[in-house]
């Protein structure tokens, strides 16, 4: 029989002979860009990961859209499952829809995953934009789905070999119905 080492005693061993930045807080998501998003959720539903809901984010649904800093509409086929206490997306970009980072990551690497979402332990979400900003790193896309739920990519690739989200929904909270389902719904 073999010992095994549970999370909390992990987490603590990790944190040991250091002080903890409490910034950004919990992973919530992680996001793989994708060309074919059925068949990415194919392929995860195969690993236990979904169901998986489908959606839309175009200008018709999502205000505020920004990239690199300027206002500029964009379309992407968004899809999200849970998975414990966490949440993974997919996104694939709309062809012939307005530039963003994610058309950007496939053209250079392909696809895989692209970035990680952090709560920021719930601070605020103008102040995790201005301390992000603070620590040195530029928003790269934005957006308010449904005028409600706030999202923002930083450009920390660089630096960090990954991108970083943060995003917040309202209290009251919830998802509309979804463009699709996978698996199907009978």
């Amino acid at each position: 029989m073999t010992d095994t080492l549970d999370q909390t005693t992990l987490l603590k061993s990790l944190s040991r002979g250091g002080e903890l930045d409490p910034f950004m807080g919990n992973v919530v998501e992680v996001a793989i860009v994708t060309r074919d998003h059925q068949r990415t959720m194919e392929g995860l539903w195969r690993l236990g990961i979904g169901p998986w809901q489908i959606y839309n984010f175009g200008p018709h649904n999502t205000e505020n859209q920004t990239y690199r800093g300027k206002p500029s509409a964009f379309e992407l086929t968004v899809c999200f499952a849970q998975s414990g206490n966490m949440i993974w997306e997919l996104m694939e970009p709309v062809s012939g829809s307005g530039p963003t980072i994610f058309a950007e990551f496939l053209e250079r690497h392909g696809e895989g995953i692209h970035h990680v979402a952090y709560d920021c332990n719930n601070i605020p979400f103008e102040e995790r934009i201005a301390e992000f900003t603070r620590r040195g790193f530029k928003l790269a896309q934005s957006g308010s789905w449904l005028g409600k739920n706030h999202f923002a990519f930083f450009e920390t690739e660089h630096e960090t070999t990954t991108c970083f989200e943060t995003y917040i929904f309202p209290d009251d909270w919830e998802y509309p119905e979804p463009d699709g389902y996978y698996p199907p719904r009978p």
